[in-house]
């Protein structure tokens, strides 16, 4: 058998061998290796750690958003509904003074036997109505020999006519009313064929 050789590692001339260029520098044991590892760990921590908090913060400013919108979201609703419900409150406190009238009117019609007097008031009445809604935006549709109109006037009959009036409002059966240039009433009309 072959005589199998020893091989001798000189440790002397591998702990004194000087660095190559280009490669970095080899630790001197493994010490100090595990120093630099462990040096590098607080680091790594102290960012994780700020970075957490960070994260944190974040959650916590989108948790107050989300909280603040619903908070905003709910009160508006609140207010809606309020506005629905109080909305033509104005409205009935101007129609009260004509109701009182109209009140007044009606006593007045069970004792006197002065019809002309009875229509005057009645005149005034019917025009304090018509100034409290024109205040809140109401006005009339005039129809009466215009052209027929689908948007503010609705047909409910046709009947013979001159030729000139052919296409034209003859009649007008029930007053149409705009509210706040918003049709509240198409007026109905006869037209003229």
């Amino acid at each position: 058998m072959e005589k199998e050789e020893e091989k001798v590692v000189d440790t002397e001339a591998v702990d004194n061998q000087q660095p190559v260029e280009g490669q970095p520098e080899a630790p001197a044991s493994e010490e100090a290796a595990t120093d630099k590892v462990a040096d590098e760990a607080p680091a790594d921590d102290d960012k994780l750690a700020q970075m957490t908090a960070e994260a944190q913060q974040w959650q916590d400013k989108y948790l107050r958003l989300v909280a603040e919108f619903d908070n905003y979201r709910k009160r508006t609703l609140k207010e809606k509904m309020e506005l629905i419900a109080t909305g033509g409150e104005d409205v009935i406190k101007s129609l009260l003074v004509v109701l009182d009238d109209i009140d007044r009117a009606m006593a007045a019609m069970q004792t006197t036997q002065d019809v002309e007097s009875l229509k005057e008031g009645m005149t005034l009445i019917h025009h304090k109505l018509m100034e409290a809604l024109r205040a809140r935006g109401l006005e009339e549709i005039d129809a009466m020999g215009k052209e027929l109109d689908t948007d503010l006037h609705e047909a409910v009959a046709k009947f013979p006519a001159e030729a000139d009036k052919k296409g034209k409002i003859i009649d007008v059966i029930q007053k149409g009313y705009k509210l706040k240039d918003k049709v509240a009433r198409h007026a109905k009309v006869v037209v003229g064929e």
